[in-house]
């Protein structure tokens, strides 16, 4: 056990976050994601929301302020789905940056996600709940 970190981090996620450099990309993905077929590296956080686990990892993950830190999934054209854990995410980022919040066409995120440095599958059941953060410095 240590101090100070989010019960919500598992060894694994924090093993992930230590390696990652400024500008490599972290996924975090909703359970529908096809999260074992597009990652580099693979960490399960199924029993953790997208919003609770975002929440925890920026308590320790500096977003990039060199480039856009963050993307949203965009929803597929003409699927009138509701997205409201789009503006809990944006509040949590709006803690730590006041980055714009981008969107990736559904095919574009996935090729995006492949160059991830991780990919972290959730247990989140919300659709559209696929986030990419870019890591940043430590000032």
């Amino acid at each position: 056990m240590l101090k100070g970190i989010p019960k919500q981090i598992s060894p694994e996620l924090i093993k992930i976050m230590m390696e990652m450099g400024h500008g490599d990309e972290l996924v975090i993905s909703d359970a529908n994601f096809p999260a074992a077929s597009i990652a580099k590296r693979l960490v399960r956080a199924d029993g953790l929301g997208g919003v609770e686990i975002l929440k925890a990892m920026l308590e320790l993950f500096p977003l990039d302020t060199y480039a856009d830190p963050v993307y949203l999934m965009s929803k597929v054209p003409g699927d009138n789905v509701e997205t409201p854990i789009w503006e809990e995410y944006k509040t949590e980022i709006s803690k730590h940056s006041d980055a714009e919040v981008k969107f990736l066409e559904r095919f574009e995120f996935y090729e995006r996600a492949k160059d991830a440095y991780a990919v972290l599958i959730t247990g989140e059941s919300a659709l559209y709940a696929n986030i990419i953060i870019k890591k940043g410095v430590v000032k």
